[in-house]
């Protein structure tokens, strides 16, 4: 058990199904019922990756998500039954990496968890990134399928580059704007999706069975390795 995942959770039933699940995959597992025993497991136990709850009994999960950004960048996933775009969007902005809804599929889940531990120990030194058939030379600002080298145009640079820098987190729509030109959509995203499907073109060697780059439907875009 050398990974050690925080469940900050009050549903009987979810934490005892959660902490079998993570025990079986050899995680340590700590438990938390409200969320200031949340924030104190988390100061005193450093946990390598925290699932969140927003419907907690003392404090709500977004301002236990907004404490801990303040202070550490662990990966957060929030699992609720919170379901909304708009509650999505907000958790994704307020800084958590990725949102299950409630019911969930626990194998689903262990590979969200998998992918943002992974993400999480990658070496932020290397410019060069690889994955499958994709390799990324940050340095060069070259991209491979293979052996080919595909052309891109700037901004295609910059949004794959934005995801591969946040493998396994779904960005939402806003933040890519906000972060790829420096200002909000006034076109309801359309540009963003329109230079979306020619980066996908570009990569996926099926678009609409994809390898990469997954839509968040309503949300936004995630980067799978």
């Amino acid at each position: 058990m050398d990974k050690t995942i925080l469940l900050i959770e009050d549903d009987p039933a979810i934490i005892r199904l959660l902490k079998l699940a993570l025990e079986t995959n050899n995680y340590k597992t700590l438990i938390a019922k409200d969320g200031l025993g949340g924030l104190s497991l988390f100061l005193s136990e450093h946990p390598d990756l925290i699932l969140l709850d927003l419907g907690l009994p003392d404090i709500d999960g977004m301002e236990v998500l907004l404490q801990i950004r303040e202070m550490s960048k662990v990966p957060v996933i929030v699992v609720s039954a919170r379901g909304s775009e708009t509650e999505k969007i907000e958790a994704l902005d307020g800084g958590a990496d990725d949102y299950v809804t409630k019911p969930f599929n626990v194998k689903e889940l262990m590979a969200r968890i998998r992918v943002n531990l992974r993400k999480a120990v990658k070496d932020e030194a290397s410019p060069v990134f690889v994955c499958k058939d994709l390799k990324a030379d940050f340095e060069r600002h070259q991209v491979f399928i293979g052996d080919e080298l595909i052309h891109f145009t700037p901004i295609e640079f910059k949004i794959l580059k934005l995801l591969i820098d946040n493998q396994g987190k779904v960005l939402t729509h806003k933040y890519i704007q906000s972060q790829i030109w420096g200002y909000e959509s006034d076109d309801g995203y359309q540009s963003l999706r329109v230079y979306m499907a020619g980066l996908r073109k570009k990569i996926e060697k099926d678009t609409s069975k994809p390898e990469y780059i997954f839509t968040e439907i309503g949300v936004g875009y995630r980067f799978v390795g």
